[in-house]
């Protein structure tokens, strides 16, 4: 199986992992920043965009396993929301490929449970799935409001997911619903201990998604990893601040 994959710019290798429901195509400024000195490589998740399903993709490892056979050798991978958790399983199964690691609104748990509270209310995601397949494009649309909400800029962050949401038509329905599952209930706080690379994670001081204290919790289990939260953000701040995003993972990338 192969994954829609675009290549921009010169130098050392980036990867960029989108979100839940999208492609690759809601990364074009962000891609345009890093493209001035970096190749950068914008995939499509399976089952998103141009990239087909599979049913090996049935769980996060099969998610990362087949995104790692579309990167280069070695190069940073940078992951936001879903494409963040798969960027860390990315780095935790396969660290001598992975130079960076940068993450964006992804918390260490993905929901509360008995021992985790700093995460995502489980009832902002309650239902979800069941809409999915009834009508998945106003699913997806429901998720985007929680994502921008207590956003600064939320009109800003919204159009863009709005325009995005099947430029590279529709998302497989398969893959939406085991996408949403892996938002709900990925723990990621053991297989951190794998992560060994210079790593930067970026939240959102007001994400409802990924808490700035979740992001905080999953910063504090991987070892040397910085964190930084951006004022008045919501769950992306790659689109409500993308001059400020694109700064700090230059800083990262060239440290």
């Amino acid at each position: 199986m192969s994954l829609y994959r675009s290549i921009s710019g010169a130098g050392p290798d980036v990867a960029l992992l989108h979100g839940w429901g999208l492609h690759g195509g809601v990364f074009a400024s962000l891609a345009t920043a890093l493209a001035s000195t970096h190749r950068v490589h914008v995939l499509d998740l399976p089952g998103h965009g141009y990239s087909p399903w599979s049913k090996s993709a049935g769980d996060l490892e099969g998610w990362a396993r087949l995104t790692a056979a579309h990167l280069p050798a070695r190069c940073a991978v940078i992951g936001w929301s879903l494409g963040g958790l798969v960027a860390h399983r990315v780095a935790s199964l396969f660290p001598e490929r992975v130079s960076h690691l940068i993450l964006m609104g992804t918390a260490a748990v993905g929901t509360k449970c008995r021992d985790f509270t700093q995460a995502a209310d489980p009832s902002l995601l309650a239902g979800l799935g069941a809409r999915l397949q009834r009508d998945w494009r106003a699913t997806i649309l429901e998720f985007f409001n929680i994502a921008v909400r207590g956003d600064e800029n939320p009109l800003d962050a919204l159009r863009v997911l709005r325009q995005q949401i099947d430029s590279h038509g529709a998302p497989n329905r398969a893959a939406l619903a085991v996408g949403l599952e892996l938002l709900r209930t990925t723990d990621l706080r053991v297989s951190s201990t794998r992560v060994r690379m210079p790593t930067l994670l970026i939240g959102g001081e007001y994400d409802r998604l990924s808490p700035a204290q979740g992001v905080g919790a999953l910063a504090e289990r991987i070892a040397g990893a910085q964190l930084h939260i951006v004022p008045a953000a919501a769950h992306a701040p790659f689109l409500s601040q993308p001059a400020a995003v694109a700064s700090l993972i230059q800083e990262c990338l060239t440290a």
